[in-house]
Formats: C-alpha cells, structure tokens, sequence
C-alpha cells in the first residue's frame, strides 16, 4: 500500500509539474500570438494609411480640377452676361446703321474668340490633370503596391 500511495503522490507531483508547464506555455503562447496580431493590426493599419493618402490626393486633385473648370464657367457666363449687355445697347440705342452692322460683326468675332478661350482653358485644365495623375498619382500607386506591408524588402525576408 506504501508503494501505491508512493507511486499516486508521484503521479499526482508529475501531472501538477506538467500542468505548470503547460500554464506556462500557454501564457507564452498568448502574448506571442498578442504580439503577432498587434504587427498584423499595425502593418495592416499602414498599408490603409498609404491608401488613404493617395485617396486624398486623388480627391484634392479632383477638387482642383473641377474648381478650375467651374471658376472658368462663372467667368465665362459673367463675361457673356457683360458682352450681351454691351453688345445689346449698341445695338438698340445706336442710330446709325453702318455703327451697328459693324458692332454686329465685332460681338461676332468677340463670341468666337471668348468660346474658344473658354474651351482651351478648359481642356488645358482636363490634359493637366490627366499629366498630373499619370505622373504623380501614378507613380504614388505604383510605389504603394510595391512596399511590403512590414516596411521589409523581399530580400530581408529570404534571409
């Protein structure tokens, strides 16, 4: 009986040993996977911060664009508003006909002349903005999608 009870407090010492062990592991095993997760949470967290600033790039570029385009609109209908009242009372108050025929022809060619101006800033203001995000953004894109999301090169990480 000696010998059982030897043996059952030997058992008894080794399965404690073990599941102090065990414990042990465990709670190493926890922190290491907190850690893990806290790099995948930061790397994760970088590579949406990358996202995010080209968004915004992409936005103010946008912004731009259409600020430009709608500046140029207001300009133009505050210009044409100006021309047409211009153009209107020499047209109605002038008494002599040859003045008016030749102001006729004048809000002609000053029409034209103010389309087309209005027309290659805005097309100017479209092709600088596609140079813009071909060169700038593009390349931004280009520069995110070839970072590794730890910051380290391929090369580190075969070694």
């Amino acid at each position: 009986m000696n010998l059982t009870l030897l043996i059952a407090t030997t058992l008894l010492v080794v399965t404690l040993v073990l599941s102090v062990a065990c414990y042990r592991l465990l709670l190493a095993a926890r922190r290491d996977v907190r850690a893990l997760n806290a790099h995948r949470i930061a790397a994760h967290s970088a590579i949406q911060k990358s996202r995010m600033d080209l968004l915004e790039v992409r936005n103010r570029a946008r912004l731009l664009e259409d600020t430009v385009s709608g500046g140029a609109s207001a300009v133009e209908k505050v210009h044409k508003a100006i021309s047409n009242t211009t153009f209107g009372l020499i047209d109605h108050f002038s008494r002599d006909e040859e003045f008016r025929e030749s102001a006729r022809k004048a809000r002609k060619t000053h029409d034209q002349t103010s389309e087309t101006i209005y027309k290659t800033v805005r097309t100017t203001n479209k092709a600088l903005h596609i140079l813009a995000d071909t060169l700038i953004i593009g390349k931004a894109e280009k520069r995110i999608a070839t970072q590794q999301p730890s910051g380290r090169s391929n090369q580190d990480r075969s070694d």
